[in-house]
């Protein structure tokens, strides 16, 4: 574990600074972790990933349902997901311009 003691606890991470291509794909990065995350909560309404009564995996299907719901909307995102990834970006670049 690496403790940077130039920064103060709870201090904000850094970002790419004055560097706009780095602080563009660390935007981009997070608005598309933000839109998996809706999608997984998506996937999880629409019953993907519950276990069906008959033969069903039991205690540990329904455990581990959560990780497959995470990587089916991480794959979706990185496919192009729904356009949310796209607009949280353009709000954030437009946000941190002001």
């Amino acid at each position: 574990m690496n403790i940077d003691s130039t920064s103060p606890l709870g201090s904000p991470p850094r970002t790419g600074g004055d560097d706009p291509d780095l602080r563009a794909a660390q935007l981009m990065k997070v608005a598309q972790s933000l839109e998996a995350q809706f999608l997984s909560e998506m996937l999880k309404s629409a019953g993907v990933g519950q276990t069906p009564g008959t033969f069903g995996g039991g205690a540990g299907e329904d455990q581990f349902a959560s990780f497959l719901r995470d990587e089916q909307a991480k794959q979706m995102t990185e496919a192009g997901g729904i356009g949310l990834a796209q607009a949280l970006f353009e709000s954030m670049m437009a946000k941190s311009d002001e």
